[in-house]
């Protein structure tokens, strides 16, 4: 080997090289593929709906769903969609809530899973509309029958990937915090729910998703505020473009939603990973 390139395998001249330019970020590469398609859907139903094969009457043009929303921004957009995502949250908040309880208690007991699942199998299964009527019994059209709904919604999502989620916990990391003479809550505190938060926000982000599912069933039957009510507004007064612009609403605020969620998980497991390697 010649002494030309014995200097450049040195580690200090290695050091003292430029290194390479960091690749473009990747993220934005895949956001601009996402809007792709919705683009390439606007631009066709623009095109179909002014030549007249699509009546404006059922299927208005996006350039009309565009200004019916700058109208609505005017006026009471603002006001509706207060209004639901005050009940999204605060319904998505009680049934998540109440979800990681139950989970927590089924997936550490087999005694507690023998009594509650049975019932929660069937409650699951029911149809949201349906659940509709018994709560306007109970409680009224005013907000608490709404919030209620939209925690049914959230609850079993949450429940079922929280009870999986602690299943597939390492039964060593249980026994470690039994030796370390952890009571219940403190093992969950502690151990079990650093360690299920893998599993855990799946089951977030769906909940969240039935939320708005639920909402939109709330809404749709006793609300004088909200999106719902704004879809149910627009049908009884035959004006899709009203319809059609409440829909791209509730996507926006779902999309939203689920980003957010979707931030969450990432910043707690990496605050897990630095957590864990701390630990050790």
């Amino acid at each position: 080997m010649s002494s030309h390139s014995k200097d450049l395998s040195s580690p200090r001249l290695a050091l003292s090289l430029p290194s390479k330019a960091p690749p473009f970020n990747p993220d934005w590469r895949l956001r601009l593929k996402g809007l792709a398609l919705p683009v390439l859907i606007i631009l066709v139903l623009e095109i179909i709906v002014r030549i007249g094969w699509l009546p404006s009457y059922q299927m208005p043009a996006p350039s009309e769903i565009a200004l019916t929303l700058g109208d609505l921004a005017e006026g009471a957009l603002w006001k509706h969609i207060s209004a639901s995502l005050l009940r999204v949250l605060l319904g998505f908040a009680i049934g998540a809530s109440l979800a990681l309880i139950f989970a927590a208690w089924v997936g550490l007991s087999r005694e507690a899973e023998a009594y509650l699942e049975p019932t929660f199998a069937g409650l699951r299964s029911i149809p949201s509309l349906a659940w509709v009527p018994l709560l306007l019994l109970w409680l009224g059209i005013d907000e608490t029958s709404k919030v209620v709904l939209i925690a049914i919604g959230a609850f079993f999502p949450v429940y079922l990937n929280g009870v999986a989620a602690i299943r597939n916990i390492d039964r060593k990391l249980v026994e470690v915090g039994h030796m370390y003479g952890f009571n219940r809550r403190r093992l969950v505190r502690r151990i079990l729910l650093p360690a299920a938060l893998p599993g855990l926000f799946p089951g977030l982000r769906s909940g969240m998703s039935l939320a708005w599912m639920f909402l939109v069933a709330a809404e749709l039957i006793a609300a004088t505020k909200g999106l719902g009510y704004l879809l149910s507004d627009g049908r009884e007064t035959s004006r899709p473009d009203i319809v059609l612009a409440a829909i791209i609403v509730l996507a926006v605020l779902g999309k939203l939603s689920d980003g957010i969620l979707a931030g969450l998980e990432k910043r707690f497991l990496a605050w897990r990973d630095t957590f864990t390697g701390t630990e050790e």
